[in-house]
């Protein structure tokens, strides 16, 4: 049977999985299926509130401009809704206290920008454009439990009500999107049609990250900047963010790696941030006042499916999502690159030089993780303590490593360096760019240029 995802006609798509990827996704199949169904474990809420299936729900996330592009390309004036919602507006570096690598970053004019809003409110407003479509319908409250077909295709997924006991269902397919997260049991639903699972790359430094909800009050430190950023790196390992939620209040994450982990406890929380190289975080939650409880994460491993690589596979079975590739959390890529797999979903269904293959497909999701891996891997396999196989130093990472450093370190200071390396953090530039002919010689020749030596609470200090 041929594999064309694209022009034979899909009739049928589901997706597994409700959340961000899951969600993307379906918007785009349903321009080439006649339905689309979203399959998720959880009963999903009518408003923007958190829920179980979201682990990470309760901490951190930024949308960078990567993903702010991305959305805005899968559904029209998505950002404008998003605005209008109140999400709030940072600007790179003009309103984040920042320090790194043993410097204060200069709050120079931006040159970047990303929205800190809460994830539930986001994920809400786009399972509420992509649901409004008559083609995709969710089926709430079902588990996903194995796949139908053989290890040559997918003919479609069995599915369990939650508290149902035993008793399945089979839902037929023409093709089937793993968007259920980085716990996925892919490897165990494939196995069950007689397929292979990818090979995993994996790479943990063991970092851990604790958050509470803090409203500002008057006694906190004056600034007018939106944030506070202290950066872990090799030779400093706690980090430590404050970034607007919207209303006055804030999120507040501290994190260290292995054997280091924030406490939950609540005392024991705001201690903590007295591990940070600089007391200016830790005079802030001292003023502030707590909103909510800590909570804790642990899962931040990178995690990367290959299944670009030969395998005894099935047509008609695709991944995306943190199915596909998983980062550490603590970059902020997570909602880009959902975002950016649907797009390269669209680019790959509807080009029209090339047959739509499974393979190709899934080629083109994997391909657009690309830096977002190249960026968080790369970061923590300097890690001390770093393990798994995606943890060892190749021969070009010394040079790399030298150059990368070169570039932070000039970037905290110089906008024309520190421009085009936001760029490339924000998903919007290649990580070739960081070797234009400029940069190189900035690299090579350009003394390190002065940054504050103490935390720039005013953008004129």
């Amino acid at each position: 049977m041929a594999d064309d995802l694209g022009r034979r006609g899909t009739r049928h798509a589901v997706v597994i999985g409700g959340s961000l990827a899951g969600l993307l996704a379906a918007r785009v199949l349903a321009e080439h299926a006649e339905r689309v169904t979203v399959v998720e474990r959880d009963r999903l809420p009518e408003g923007p509130d958190a829920r179980s299936g979201v682990p990470q729900g309760r901490h951190l996330h930024v949308l960078i401009e990567g993903g702010q592009r991305a959305l805005d390309e899968l559904l029209p004036g998505f950002m404008d809704e998003l605005r209008e919602l109140g999400a709030p507006k940072v600007a790179m570096p003009t309103d984040m206290v920042q320090w790194q690598a043993g410097q204060w970053f200069t709050r120079s004019p931006a040159s970047a920008h990303f929205y800190s809003g809460p994830r539930p409110q986001l994920e809400w407003l786009v399972r509420q454009r992509v649901l409004a479509d008559p083609r995709v319908e969710l089926v709430e409250g079902t588990e996903t439990v194995g796949l139908t077909g053989t290890s040559a295709r997918v003919t479609g997924v069995r599915l369990r009500e939650r508290g149902a006991g035993k008793e399945t269902r089979t839902l037929a397919a023409d093709l089937v999107v793993d968007a259920s997260g980085r716990s996925t049991k892919a490897a165990d639903w494939l196995a069950g049609i007689g397929a292979e699972a990818p090979h995993e790359e994996t790479l943990d430094t063991g970092l851990a990250y604790a958050s509470r909800i803090y409203k500002a009050t008057d006694a906190v430190p004056a600034t007018d900047a939106q944030g506070y950023y202290i950066v872990p790196g090799p030779r400093q390992t706690y980090g430590g963010v404050i970034v607007p939620l919207g209303d006055g209040h804030h999120m507040v994450t501290f994190s260290g790696l292995r054997g280091e982990a924030p406490p939950t406890e609540e005392e024991a929380f705001e201690a903590y941030a007295q591990r940070l190289p600089h007391p200016v975080l830790s005079e802030w939650v001292a003023a502030a006042e707590p909103v909510t409880p800590v909570h804790g994460f642990r899962q931040t491993a990178n995690i990367r499916r290959r299944y670009d690589r030969p395998g005894r596979r099935p047509a008609g079975f695709l991944a995306t999502g943190d199915a596909l590739c998983a980062f550490n959390p603590i970059y902020g890529q997570g909602m880009t690159t959902a975002a950016l797999a649907a797009v390269a979903l669209r680019g790959a269904l509807s080009d029209t030089r090339r047959v739509p293959t499974t393979q190709r497909v899934q080629r083109a999701l994997l391909e657009s993780s690309r830096q977002a891996w190249d960026i968080s891997a790369g970061a923590d396999k300097k890690m001390p303590g770093a393990t798994g196989d995606a943890a060892r130093l190749q021969p070009a990472d010394k040079f790399a490593d030298w150059y990368l450093g070169r570039i932070q370190e000039l970037a905290a200071g110089d906008p024309e360096v520190g421009t085009p390396f936001r760029a490339v953090l924000s998903l919007t530039a290649p990580l070739s760019s960081l070797f234009a002919p400029s940069l190189v010689r900035a690299v090579l020749f350009s003394p390190v240029p002065e940054t504050p030596a103490e935390p720039p609470l005013r953008r004129d200090a």
